[in-house]
Formats: C-alpha cells, structure tokens, sequence
C-alpha cells in the first residue's frame, strides 16, 4: 500500500490509500462515519483476485486529511476529481458504506463523466425527506447523536467529544459495548477477532486529530446534500439489511424507490456492518463488470 497526502483545489490536501492490483480497474471506496481510509487486508485480497485496484482517503477532517468546516456531501466529487488526476486516473466505479454511502452517490451525480457506477451499503437518506421516518428503529446512540447533530454545532461537540473517547479507550474486544445499542446480533458477530482489531486501529488514527471530521459529517447529513437522486445517471447498486440499527431499512426501501434505475437489494439477515463483512466479493463483480 501507498500513502499520499493530495493537494486539493480550494488548497487543502486529502490523505489518500492506494492499494490492491496496481494495474486493476480502479474502485474509489468511501469510508463511514466515524472512521478513515484504510481497508481492513482480507477486504484487499477480494480486490486482488478481481484485478481492482482500491483508491481509499480519510475524509476532510479525519486522519491526516485537512478540516473542511461546513462541507456539504456533494463537495466530494471535486475532492475525488482532484485525486483522480494526482494519480492519472482517467475512469472509477465508486463503493461507500454507511456515512460514505452518500459521497458514492454524489459521485454518481456530479463526476458522471469518470465514474461510471456507484454502490451503496447502508446508505441513510437525505435528512427531512417525505415518506421516511428517518430515526424509527434506530439505536438510542444514533438517535442521540443525530439529536444532537440538529441541535446545531455546540450540542454535537458536547455529544461526540466523549463518545471519541470513549471509543478510543476501548479495546478491540470491547469495541462492540462501547456501542452496544447499534448493533444487533449478526453485527456483533461481525466486530470480532480480525476486523474488530481493524475497526479500532482505523478509527483511532482517524479520530487521533479530534472530532472534526465526524462532527462535519453529522451536519451534512442533516442538510441537504447539495444534489438530488434524480441527478444520479450511472449504473447503481443499493444494499441494505433489515436488521439494521444504524441505518434503518426504511431507509433502504425508500431510497430504492428513487434513485434512477438501482438494482436494490433488501436484506433480511442483514444488518449494518453483515453485508461488506459477507458480501463485498459481490460488490466487487457487480462494479467490476460495470467498467
């Protein structure tokens, strides 16, 4: 793997995470929120074995990547846009999960022209849209922290600079408490051994800086994020789990129902973090053959 930190347009930089086949087709990934861009090595492998090369990034304000205060979702497709030329790369699919689910759709919105499809796990919705109740059957954490997230900024900062902390006293082995209201069974199951050990090193260095970049994920989420569904014009691939206590599968089925020609898919054993833990080698050959 290769690291970089890339020079941006408005003058800051994005740190940024090239792995996989360094000849491979390349698949832009989107972390969630809180977290950072290094992917967890048997994710890697999957990417190997299909000739994909993973471009990977600490969104602004995480890890070494430069605050962005105020950002809106959309603002990631001229980040990416930049990356894309640091590196020389002409053409991406792009994968998000959870909090960068959304930044994968904008790509397929506003970088249409390079990124020739998009895949989306767990994605939450647009805030305050019609037809979804968008915190029913969330996990009381969610629900207090996307509370205070409309509450404005300061009631976000008294939220989350404890929640940091304590996420990053846990050990791996108690990763899992720490937030015990989002995860039901079969993601408990999911943030073990391995990965467990992963999510912690990667959300420690994402969170080493302080909260900045979960704090300004959080408060684009709950605005608009600066495109609609309806501008998305590449092929799309939705995933999400019933099970889900993070993101709800209200918000799956209503997105499903609007994002232009997506092939959804709603699943029952599912939750938030079973589908790239048992799917993302399906992921990987529906975006693969979409280049």
């Amino acid at each position: 793997m290769s690291e970089r930190d890339v020079a941006l347009r408005d003058g800051r930089t994005l740190h940024v995470y090239d792995d996989g086949d360094p000849d491979g087709l390349v698949v832009v990934e989107h972390h969630g929120t809180p977290g950072g861009g290094l992917t967890y090595p048997p994710d890697l492998e999957l990417a190997r074995e299909r000739g994909l090369r993973v471009v990977a990034y600490d969104r602004a304000g995480y890890g070494q990547s430069t605050s962005n205060p105020g950002r809106d979702v959309v603002d990631i497709a001229h980040d990416i846009e930049d990356v894309l030329d640091a590196l020389g790369i002409e053409r991406c699919v792009s994968l998000g999960g959870s909090g960068g689910a959304p930044h994968s759709l904008a790509l397929g919105a506003r970088l249409a022209d390079r990124c020739v499809a998009v895949a989306a796990v767990a994605c939450p919705t647009p805030w305050d849209t019609e037809g979804v109740d968008q915190m029913a059957g969330m996990g009381e954490q969610n629900v207090e922290e996307f509370g205070a997230a409309l509450a404005g900024p300061e009631a976000l900062e008294a939220f989350l600079v404890p929640a940091a902390a304590e996420i990053r006293a846990a050990t791996p082995e108690a990763l899992r408490d720490v937030i015990v209201t989002l995860l039901p069974p079969v993601d408990r199951e999911v943030l073990t051994g391995g990965r467990a050990a992963h999510a912690k090193k990667s959300i420690d260095r994402a969170l080493a800086p302080g909260i900045d970049g979960w704090r300004d994920d959080d408060l684009a989420f709950v605005k608009p994020w600066g495109f609609e569904l309806a501008e998305i014009r590449v092929p799309s691939l939705l995933w999400q789990g019933v099970q889900d206590k993070m993101v709800p599968v209200a918000h799956g089925r209503w997105l499903a129902e609007r994002i232009p020609g997506v092939e959804a898919h709603i699943s029952e054993p599912d939750g938030h973090l079973s589908i790239t833990a048992g799917r993302l080698g399906e992921i990987y050959d529906w975006l693969r053959e979409r280049f």
